[in-house]
């Protein structure tokens, strides 16, 4: 399908971004180089946040829920009139694929720096862009999406297309009203529980079906039109790992691609956006199966969360690419004018604690930085896109994505290898982030032969959430690494300055627990240490499980060590958290629950007798009384936070002395809940 001008594209010296976070001050980089005037929003909760800072100019829109700020098409549309913005860019998410808000920018004489409200609108209705898509020759997976909503008929389809299928809410999105079918038995029962999600979600009972892939990749195409006819596609980017339907790390391009099969799909991709209408920037997803085949799944009418694994491998800058297309310019480059070089991976920082299944976490960052120095890596090879600083605060209203880290390499095998160099320099403090899992997956065997599948994270959970098994090495450093940090903070300026039978000039032994902090309660192991005063120039002595190593400690720029044992020296990023000693390498992180239980236990239950909060959040309710008498790993309380809950439970056997909050209260991570008495 031809394309004539846009009459709605006109240049602009002023640009609304009408995000928040990362891609807001990804955005406005571009947009500064370009010398635009950049103009942000914000809610209540991100009146100091790092995207106000950088831009020219702010504007309130609303209290911190969405709905009531960055939702509200009304507000938005007041800000950029209010600051004379010719133009406004929606990032991803919130109004991004909202044509009303397309249209009401029209209306307003202001340029939507994405595609026509049509083009979205097409793609909105799965049912309908499937059948846009086969009138482009694009190809389909196998399945139904026909008018006819009969229940027989939807079964007779089933049949026909063979199990396993997909059920999937035409209307849907997110997973919602969506069920895997294994068998024609279970059909009429998927089917209603389909429509009933479908209902409450959508206001919309349609359905289509589609053949059941088992082992699909997912790789999309980055495609680009203009409006004058003209359409690219960017390559290809592998996302197959993905957790409950979310991306955590995409590379560019995908691993195995053939130049015939990457020119298939990119021609599919353009095929499919010019069949709409496409102007901009546009993602054409596909499942790639294991022969080679390839069917369209869907296509995300705005910039993605990955495109910066794109940038790295053509050496463009998208975001310019959309502004200078949104002016009303034609593409920077034809076809063969582009090229890719080596390759590139994308790992999403998130909030969140994979230890308790991911858990959105919030709070403040004490500290928020990469040493690309210390690790000998390349500032050309590695970009932290962020929408944070040291000192911001995660608030518990939003996405918990902190930043993107991307990098590259000559080829896959170095692009990965700096990848988890750059991921051990990255030092995130005072909130817990899945930074640790990312290097988990990173380093996995699975995924570093090109072992991929959308069920990835599912089929190699048993070695990704592996109970840690520690050496003594590590055990070695956290003891050090441990005092240490406690001789610094103690005025003497010495651990062994205690009143627990310290003899000057006399060798003084300490002894010290060492355990995994999900299990304070089990076994720990002990690190005898020997030494006569604290100097990192002095070696002591460290007895783990009968064997004695001479060890020293010395102090690197930030929060780098290096740790030697008997001469055999490592770099690490090492810091106390509380009582957890935390060290990181480019092999992964180690945490250890650190106390000292020599003549004095100077740590004697502080496990115990406290829990405190994960996160910000509400408590929801109290689940015993106090005074009541409780089991190990009873359920103490309920709090929730980013529409999740968290139950607190028992740590061992004994009793709740007091509840510090009752349910309603509003409680702070790290705030203590209740005074918790074990049994003697």
């Amino acid at each position: 399908m031809s394309q004539t001008h846009d009459s709605r594209t006109t240049p602009f010296d002023t640009l609304l971004v009408a995000n928040r976070g990362e891609i807001a001050c990804r955005v406005m980089r571009t947009a500064r180089a370009m010398g635009l005037r950049t103009v942000a929003v914000y809610s209540d909760a991100d009146a100091n946040a790092r995207h106000v800072r950088e831009a020219d100019e702010a504007v309130r829109l609303g209290p911190a829920a969405a709905r009531e700020s960055y939702l509200k098409v009304e507000a938005v549309v007041e800000a950029a009139k209010r600051t004379g913005a010719g133009a406004i860019h929606p990032g991803y998410g919130f109004l991004s694929e909202n044509g009303a808000f397309v249209e009401a920018l029209d209306a307003a004489g202001i340029t939507f720096v994405g595609p026509p409200a049509s083009a979205i609108a097409a793609m909105g209705d799965k049912s309908a862009a499937k059948a846009r898509m086969a009138n482009a020759g694009v190809p389909l997976v196998p399945g139904y999406h026909g008018d006819d909503q009969d229940d027989a008929l939807l079964r007779r389809e089933a049949d026909k297309i063979g199990y396993p299928v997909l059920l999937k809410a035409s209307a849907g999105g997110g997973g919602k009203g969506m069920r895997v079918v294994e068998s024609g038995e279970n059909f009429q029962a998927a089917l209603d529980g389909c429509r009933r999600e479908s209902q409450a979600s959508f206001g919309d009972t349609r359905m289509l079906i589609e053949k059941y892939l088992t082992q699909p990749r997912h790789v999309e195409v980055q495609v680009f039109c203009d409006s004058h006819g003209n359409g690219v596609y960017l390559f290809e980017r592998d996302c197959s790992v993905q957790r409950r339907h979310q991306k955590v790390l995409e590379e560019a391009p995908a691993p195995g691609m053939t130049v015939e099969l990457r020119r298939e799909m990119g021609e599919a991709a353009v095929r499919a956006a010019k069949e709409i209408g496409y102007v901009g920037a546009g993602t054409v997803e596909f499942l790639l199966d294991k022969d080679g085949s390839f069917y369209f799944m869907e296509m995300n009418t705005r910039l993605q969360v990955e495109h910066p694994v794109t940038e790295m491998i053509t050496g463009q800058d998208l975001v310019e690419w959309q502004l200078r297309v949104a002016m009303g310019e034609a593409l920077p480059l034809k076809q063969d004018e582009l090229t890719i070089t080596g390759h590139s991976f994308e790992a999403r920082l998130y909030a969140e604690d994979p230890e308790q299944d991911f858990l959105p976490a919030t709070g403040k960052l004490e500290r928020f930085a990469m040493d690309l120095k210390g690790a000998g890596l390349d500032p050309r090879q590695v970009r932290l896109d962020s929408g944070v600083e040291t000192g911001d605060v995660v608030s518990m209203h939003y996405d918990p994505m902190l930043a993107k880290l991307i990098v590259h390499g000559g080829d896959r095998d170095q692009a990965l290898s700096t990848l988890n160099r750059a991921l051990a320099a990255l030092d995130v403090q005072g909130v817990v982030t899945n930074r640790a899992f990312l290097q988990r997956l990173a380093t996995h065997p699975a995924f570093k032969a090109c072992d991929l599948d959308t069920r990835f994270i599912e089929k190699n959970e048993a070695t990704l959430f592996a109970p840690k098994q520690y050496s003594i090495e590590e055990y070695a450093g956290a003891a050090l690494i441990g005092l240490n940090q406690l001789a610094r903070e103690c005025e003497s300026d010495s651990p062994w300055d205690r009143h627990d039978g310290f003899r000057l000039n006399a060798p003084h032994t300490i002894r010290i627990s060492l355990c995994d902090p999900a299990h304070v309660q089990d076994e720990a192991s002990v690190v005898v240490v020997e030494g006569t005063r604290a100097s990192g120039a002095d070696p002591w002595d460290l007895t783990i499980g009968g064997e004695t190593l001479t060890a020293r400690l010395q102090h690197l720029e930030g929060d780098a060590v290096a740790v030697t044992l008997n001469g055999h020296r490592r770099r690490l990023q090492a810091r106390r958290d509380g009582n957890v000693v935390v060290m990181v390498d480019p092999r992964g992180e180690t945490r250890l629950f650190w106390r000292r239980i020599d003549a004095i236990d100077h740590g004697h239950h502080e496990a115990e007798s406290t829990l405190t909060a994960p996160m910000h959040g509400t408590v929801v309710a109290l689940l015993v009384e106090a005074g009541q008498k409780v089991e190990k790993g009873m359920p103490l309380m309920v709090m929730e936070a980013m529409k999740m809950e968290h139950t607190m439970t028992a740590p061992a056997d004994g009793h709740v002395e007091s509840f510090h909050f009752n349910a309603g209260d509003t409680v702070g991570q790290g705030d203590v809940l209740l005074e918790f008495a074990p049994a003697e």
